[in-house]
């Protein structure tokens, strides 16, 4: 028979559930305050160690922060244009050899209120990457002062002429050196590859707004923090107000007011709750985050009008001097690296240019033109170029596959990443580099548009306040420019500039500070009697809960404000309101859209007249194009392989010279078949008019999409299709695809990837 059961007091209950949190003995309170105080002697401790490296990096001139040694290419200053842009030349550490023949690789970094460097202050980064891979890697940097009447405009042509020197210095590499533009620097890149694309080889842009009107109310609030202020007049009298120069401490402002919690609470917390740990790191990012640096007037009043407020780039309305830049002017491949947790550029932002400009994704193929885009899950706007993790994934299979990108048939695709951990090994696992596969995916630019949360409905509301802005604008240029810069003068400018308080709280929390001493003598002791207590003590757990309370709670206040200013927005330029007398543009898609079926028409109308055209190579590209096509994937590994047909014997040849360039005839017959697919294969019986043609060409296209020779993999549904169209037999087709096979794997070589080298530090 059973014990009865003792009854429990709610007083009990309430003491029971207090132990669970609270320490048991006094012992482990004194532990924990022992900690906790040793840990706040060197979070201060750090915290002057901030202040000290703001003061010292002031001193030094604010140079780039990158982890490797350099030298000065070109100086912009010296330019008959001046500006303060630079190219440097980054050494690669002892371990990391330059392959003489791999082109080379330039990474220009955003400036965007802070300093150059985020590219490259850490080995595992886009500048690591590349240099792993063995390119010369060269760097786009740039002081904190701009020169006396810089423009955008000046800018560009001092990039443009640090690509023409590059180019000039790799005569050997007759590839156009690869472009990585990092955020603003990404926009900047599109427009000089629209307006120079002969200096261009591929252009990779990371976490780059491109569109600014698009995205949704719960991914970016920012976009509608233009539409609070009235559009670009404030930015205009802040630059005026500094007598021609806008100080970049705003604009970091801004991004930090976009999570309070992280700005208040989460980078101070995480540094105090892990001290011992989180203190290099802290100081490291820190010394990047707090260098401020300065624009004229003119740059920041032209990046605010035709970029943030007035979205004039992918429409092709940004002028350069008397022309407009068209981006569907860039002939290079562009790759698009966006990440759903950026919360700056999140993936709309990034890529519905692609619909703005081209409408139509047979377009893009139709134009010989290539797109990429690779969407991250969860990385944050500054992971995409700081992120360990990100470099080591996406930016060294980018690197890697640099030859496959160049080489892909024109059209939009998605670069898809697996690890080959656990995956089932493949016979031509040889001939891809790195531990991922990696494929590409056809896309269309309804795939572009379902990455819309909220649709694109919304961004007539943001045609209207461009044009606000525009008669806002006008008004002030016109009423109050003058008085303005009449009154402002550099000197008060810049003393105002000093007080700035992210600039403060650096400055003051330094040496410099009454009480460092006692702080520094508080911090020597803590780490010569350091105590820390297990992450299990029941008030570190307490702590813990108390902290994400905190975070919990600026989150709200952080929501809260952002759907009063969303609230606020649409109520005052929405339909009912300013909406009503300032009215909408047309939909920028609706007019690529309409542009694109006339010019699909004239392409077509052109295809058709030289359909039949074309003999063994040529039927084999189209066949290979529409197993892509059925399939919808181009694997990296089935370029390595295409790129060995070359070495076909001749009897598999069929009437294709052994110097065909196979790249060459697939790009152009992809343009043929994005405006024609179906009179493309129809055409192919004239193409190839005897069996054996046929028979040959379709085993080498069953090879060339990896497709096994025995046709029963699902995905050889196309070659089996034309076996039946064209009259081929089975049989005959299959033996001379083993045949084949087993000729390019003996002709194949082993990809090798340069081997990591373990971090070391050099000279800054």
């Amino acid at each position: 028979m059973s014990a009865p059961k003792k009854s429990v007091s709610k007083a009990e209950k309430v003491a029971s559930a207090a132990s669970s949190v609270v320490p048991a003995s006094l012992g482990d309170t004194g532990a924990y305050l022992a900690d906790a105080a040793q840990r706040t002697a060197l979070f201060l401790d750090t915290m002057l160690d901030r202040g000290n490296n703001y003061i010292a990096h002031l001193d030094e001139g604010t140079p780039p922060l990158l982890k490797f040694e350099h030298e000065t290419v070109l100086d912009g200053h010296d330019m008959a244009h001046p500006c303060n842009y630079a190219l440097l030349r980054l050494v690669p550490p002892s371990g990391m050899p330059v392959n003489p023949a791999a082109r080379p690789v330039v990474v220009v970094d955003p400036r965007a209120g802070h300093g150059p460097g985020i590219g490259g202050f850490k080995f595992d980064s886009e500048v690591g990457m590349a240099m792993r891979a063995g390119h010369t890697v060269y760097f786009v940097t740039f002081r904190p002062e701009p020169e006396e009447g810089q423009t955008l405009f000046t800018v560009a042509q001092a990039e443009a002429r640090f690509l023409e020197e590059v180019i000039a210095r790799h005569p050997q590499c007759s590839a156009k050196p690869v472009v990585i533009g990092n955020c603003q620097a990404g926009w900047a890149m599109m427009a000089l590859n629209a307006m120079r694309p002969e200096l261009f080889g591929p252009l990779m842009i990371m976490g780059a707004p491109l569109s600014y009107w698009a995205g949704s109310s719960k991914l970016n609030p920012m976009r509608y923090a233009g539409a609070a202020l009235g559009g670009s007049w404030l930015a205009s009298l802040t630059g005026d107000m500094g007598a021609d120069r806008f100080d970049g401490v705003h604009l970091v402002e801004n991004f930090e007011k976009l999570n309070p919690a992280n700005t208040w609470w989460n980078k101070y917390y995480n540094l105090w709750s892990s001290v011992d740990t989180e203190a290099e790191r802290f100081l490291e990012f820190e010394r990047w985050w707090g260098g401020f640096f300065r624009m004229t007037g003119s740059e920041i009043e032209s990046i605010v009008e035709n970029l943030f407020v007035g979205n004039r780039l992918a429409r092709g309305t940004v002028m350069a001097g008397d022309k407009a830049i068209d981006l569907r002017n860039i002939t290079a491949p562009v790759v698009v690296f966006a990440s759903w947790g950026d919360n700056i550029t999140p993936p709309p932002q990034a890529l519905n240019w692609i619909i703005d400009t081209w409408g139509d994704e047979r377009a893009i193929a139709a134009a010989g033109r290539t797109i990429i885009y690779v969407l991250h899950e969860s990385v944050g706007h500054l992971g995409i170029f700081v992120g360990g993790d990100v470099a080591r994934k996406e930016h060294d299979q980018l690197v890697t596959s640099l030859d496959m990108i160049e080489s892909l048939p024109p059209g939009l695709y998605e670069m898809k990443l697996q690890a080959k951990a656990g995956l089932e090994t493949q016979r031509w696992d040889q001939l891809e580099p790195g531990d991922y596969t990696v494929h590409y995916e056809h896309r269309t630019m309804a795939d572009i548009s379902a990455l819309n949360p909220e649709g694109r409905e919304e961004e007539a509301m943001f045609s209207t306040i461009a044009k606000v802005s525009e008669f806002n604008a006008d008004i002030y240029k016109t009423w109050v420019r003058p008085w303005v810069k009449l009154l402002a003068t550099r000197t008060v400018a810049d003393a105002q500039g000093k007080q700035n308080s992210m600039r403060m709280q650096r400055e003051l929390l330094s040496d410099k500070f009454v009480l460092a001493p006692l702080i520094r003598e508080q911090a020597k002791k803590a780490r010569e009697h350091r105590t820390p207590i297990a992450d299990d003590h029941p008030l570190r757990i307490l702590e813990k809960q108390v902290a994400q309370k905190i975070t919990d709670s600026l989150n709200q206040y952080r929501d809260r404000n952002n759907e009063k200013t969303v609230a606020d927005a649409r109520r005052m330029f929405g339909p009912q309101g300013l909406g009503a007398w300032f009215k909408p543009d047309v939909p920028d898609a609706d007019i690529a859209y309409a542009r694109a079926q006339v010019e699909l028409d004239k392409v077509r109308a052109a295809v058709l007249e030289h359909i039949n055209e074309g003999g063994f190579a040529e039927a084999v590209c189209r066949i290979v194009l529409a197993g892509m096509a059925s399939i919808g994937v181009f694997e990296r590994r089935s370029f390595r392989l295409a790129r060995l047909l070359a070495q076909l014997p001749a009897n598999a040849r069929g009437s294709a010279s052994p110097d065909t360039d196979w790249i060459a005839l697939l790009k152009e017959q992809a343009r043929i078949t994005a405006v024609a697919p179906v009179e493309a294969l129809n055409a192919l019986e004239h193409m190839l008019p005897t069996k054996a043609a046929c028979e040959s060409a379709l085993a080498v296209s069953a090879a060339v999409m990896m497709i096994e020779p025995t046709l029963a993999n699902p995905r050889s549904e196309i070659i089996e299709f034309l076996i039946d169209t064209l009259g081929a037999d089975p049989q005959r087709v299959m033996e001379l695809a083993l045949r084949l096979t087993q000729s390019l794997e003996s002709a194949a070589e082993p990809v090798a990837k340069v081997k990591p080298v373990a971090a070391k530090r050099v000279r800054k």
